[in-house]
């Protein structure tokens, strides 16, 4: 069974050596949605995949950091990131163009971290990333799954403490130690993050 949750949110880039002119050569932005689709094979004890209300915490407040802000490839040009991080609080370095494409892999691999690092309470099993959407637009999108997230043919893999996120945003979060957080219990294989056991248990 599949579930799927949707956000969004606004965000100002360059997409570097494409063949629109305007898209290359122009700063210019987007109304993005994001839609996570997850998937188990079993239901928890409260007959779902996973409760929506967990998407809420560290996955949505890191989707959330990409809003209102300029994102930038960290291969640009020096002088282009210089000016961003310059005139704008709140700023994404990323490894890699941010493309609808990449966009999708890059919110792959950083929600795939956050489950990774999530122990569950509730008797959710085998809950699993199936795939990424990224609407650039109205008419637009690209999706992601599993192999594309780490496929040479795609990019290669995207090393996640090389998505560096601004001091205006990191200060924003619920704990600005968030993204470190994640990055570490990865490199670790450990559960830093525990999901809430439910209110209450009927029979």
């Amino acid at each position: 069974m599949i579930i799927r949750k949707l956000f969004r949110f606004e965000n100002a880039h360059v997409v570097r050596n494409g063949s629109t002119r305007r898209c290359a050569l122009s700063l210019h932005g987007h109304s993005y949605r994001v839609e996570l689709l997850l998937t188990a094979a079993r239901l928890d004890n409260a007959g779902m995949i996973l409760d929506f209300g967990l998407l809420k915490g560290a996955i949505k407040e890191l989707i959330d950091s990409w809003d209102h802000a300029a994102c930038f490839w960290d291969r640009d040009d020096p002088e282009y990131i210089a000016f961003i991080q310059r005139h704008s609080e709140r700023w994404v370095s990323m490894p890699v163009n941010p493309s609808a494409e990449q966009f999708s892999r890059v919110f792959f691999v950083l929600v795939d971290a956050v489950l990774a690092a999530t122990e569950f309470g509730n008797g959710e099993q085998g809950v699993s990333l199936d795939s990424v959407i990224v609407h650039e637009t109205d008419t637009g999108y690209a999706q992601c799954w599993r192999d594309d997230a780490f496929s040479p043919d795609m990019g290669g893999a995207i090393a996640l403490d090389k998505i560096v996120f601004s001091d205006r945003i990191r200060e924003e979060w619920s704990d600005p130690r968030l993204w470190a957080e994640v990055v570490t219990a990865v490199q670790n294989k450990t559960r830093p993050f525990r999901n809430p056991l439910p209110p209450q248990q009927v029979p």
